[in-house]
């Protein structure tokens, strides 16, 4: 068999890998062990989040299908951080369990140059540092121009409860067993990383009297830009917040010897998330807050699963029925699914190009958990990003690199490649120092044009991104062409309104910029016949007007260090001068820019001159 792309793995990195090399035309393979988990969501039962779901939108932006499918599937949506500021505002959405990965597989089904096998991949086939295919465990060889690995956690998983150790995945499945070790024969760097899930509760034994509501939006809310809403805002199923107890923080400190990570097993070497963790974790580290939330989070439609979002333990199943029984409303719960540990193999992230193709092994790409991220959109992203590289090595194009000031993903590939992991990566807006360009709201403006000239978004899409465009500066150029008077009228209306009153005439433009002025206000004056995102648009763009020239003249900066290119041939062992240390992490990570250079910890500002210095030597 032969295929032009393989992609291995069918979690939610292998699905966006996927569909990208189909949709460019190329015959592509998808091979992953168990069909029936694919787009499968073993930890959280949602989609988006903090930084997250401007991801998502990201991804729609320039063609991928994570928000377009969580739109069909969800059971509840909100948008995060509503009252604050638009960039930090991001869609949180409940995914429903059964009908995501169902209609994830209808589509990759329904995709023209697609295959999708089962089946466990055990080797590479490389000749020369080039991967030429994979080997499966029964030996049989399928040859692919190009190789996607997108394993998520299966590498030598083992799942940790306790005192016990069971070599599997996250279903029981069996994890791939070689894969990994091979990876090291090929001169790629492995490290072992670890992550958790929470008990599963049923809702029938739960006493939500004890809880808070916590309910979908009243508005309707989209990840994709393509589609209008597929649901009813009244059908939305609600979420529950309750609160740990001094019991429940009592029975883990009298337990914690018992829990895997903290004596239970031995011979734990996987580091664990830092922004998601086990609820022993919290306890040990913030010893001084006296409570933490929980959210109660329904996981699907089709059966009673309730997710105990922040509560993820590896303490055995005994004490587990004590830590819950503590907690209010759950103090005759009933545990359908007891929580885990799970610690597996990845590959150190600085492996890898910003293309992320790896840099000792020609045609194979990385994407996923195998990169050493957290997250169902952390790995979406990198899928995507990974499938359109591919695609466009076979092309023999230039990659698609997003830049820092330009996405999340962007953001997300950076950090990876240049500062690499200690623990699973998460995004968070404070990792991105212009999150206030990288908004919720403008990512078909700042990525749709991309995903048109990779050949992922089709000519309609196009020009409609295009007739927003042209909106967006019509409606700024009306609202700067008329202007309001200091006429009884208005003043009354400004009074009522409880904004200042005007002395002088004033443009709709400069009346906007007020905040406690909104563009309903702007309509008392002058009818806008113009799209609500229209409109939306350019009141986020007039009103933060100032910050956001600030924040483009500060990426025009990084751009032109981006620009100062560094040789791939360049020997940092002969640039004198350079500290120990900065050589070290220059010679590990091959920066392929001084902007990115600069980012490298451990490289600091007098490394950067020298080395500057040393390439405008040798250019001339």
């Amino acid at each position: 068999m032969n295929y032009e792309i393989i992609v291995v793995g069918g979690g939610h990195a292998g699905c966006e890998a996927s569909l990208a090399c189909a949709r460019k035309g190329h015959s592509t393979l998808l091979i992953t062990g168990n069909i029936k988990n694919i787009a499968d969501m073993p930890c959280n039962p949602s989609i988006g989040g903090s930084a997250k779901g401007i991801v998502v939108r990201e991804i729609d932006a320039l063609g991928g299908e994570m928000g377009n499918n969580a739109d069909k599937s969800h059971i509840q949506i909100k948008m995060l951080n509503y009252k604050k500021g638009p960039a930090v505002q991001a869609l949180r959405a409940q995914a429903d369990k059964i009908t995501y990965p169902k209609e994830m597989l209808k589509t990759l089904k329904n995709q023209k140059n697609l295959t999708i096998q089962e089946g466990m991949v055990e080797n590479l086939i490389v000749e020369d540092q080039t991967v030429k295919g994979i080997v499966l465990e029964d030996g049989t060889k399928i040859f692919g121009s190009r190789v996607i690995l997108t394993t998520g956690t299966y590498l030598k998983a083992d799942i940790m409860v306790g005192s016990e150790r069971k070599r599997q995945g996250p279903h029981g499945e069996r994890p791939s067993m070689h894969l990994s070790d091979h990876l090291k024969e090929l001169g790629l760097q492995i490290i072992r990383l670890k992550t958790g899930t929470p008990q599963r509760i049923d809702k029938d034994s739960i006493d939500y009297s004890k809880t808070s509501i916590e309910k979908g939006d009243s508005v309707y809310r989209t990840f994709s830009f393509d589609y209008p809403p597929r649901y009813k805002i009244e059908d939305q199923v609600p979420c529950h917040l309750i609160y740990t107890t001094p019991e429940t923080h009592k029975i883990i400190r009298d337990n914690l010897n018992k829990a895997s990570m903290y004596g239970g097993l031995s011979d734990v070497t996987g580091v664990g998330p830092r922004y998601c963790p086990s609820i022993e974790d919290k306890i040990v580290r913030f010893a001084d807050k006296e409570r933490h939330q929980l959210f109660l989070e329904p996981e699907s439609l089709y059966y009673n699963d309730i997710y105990l979002q922040g509560f993820s333990t590896s303490m055995p199943h005994d004490v587990q029925d004590q830590m819950v029984h503590s907690l209010p409303g759950l103090e005759h719960a009933k545990i359908l699914k007891y929580a885990y540990a799970i610690e597996y193999d990845a590959v150190y992230p600085t492996e890898l190009k910003n293309s992320l193709e790896t840099k000792k092994i020609k045609g194979l790409f990385l994407a996923g958990q195998i990169n050493g991220t957290s997250g169902y959109e952390e790995a979406a992203g990198q899928g995507l990003i990974a499938g359109i590289n591919a695609a466009l090595s076979l092309e023999k194009k230039e990659p698609l690199i997003l830049k820092r000031n330009e996405s999340y993903i962007g953001v997300l590939i950076d950090d990876l490649i240049t500062k690499g992991v200690r623990d699973p990566y998460r995004l968070l807006t404070s990792r991105a120092e212009y999150r206030l360009l990288l908004r919720h709201d403008n990512a078909d403006l700042r990525l749709r044009e991309y995903g048109y000239k990779v050949g992922l978004i089709d000519e309609k899409r196009y020009q409609r991104l295009l007739e927003k465009k042209k909106q967006i500066e019509e409606l700024k150029q009306v609202l700067k062409d008329n202007k309001i008077t200091p006429i009884k009228s208005t003043l009354d209306y400004l009074e009522q309104i409880g904004t200042s009153l005007i002395k002088d005439g004033m443009t709709l433009y400069e009346l906007l910029k007020r905040p406690e002025i909104h563009m309903e206000h702007i309509e008392h004056f002058i009818k806008l016949d113009y799209l609500d995102e229209v409109k939306e648009q350019v009141e986020i763009q007039d009103k933060y007007e100032g910050y956001i020239k600030k924040a483009n003249k500060e990426a025009a900066k990084m751009l032109e260090l981006e620009e100062k290119k560094i040789p791939e041939n360049i020997d940092f062992d002969q640039i004198h001068n350079l500290a120990s240390e900065a050589k070290q992490k220059l010679k590990e990570v091959h920066p392929t820019s001084i902007g990115q250079a600069i980012r490298i910890s451990g490289v600091n500002p007098a490394d950067i001159s020298i080395l500057m210095f040393y390439l405008k030597k040798v250019s001339k």
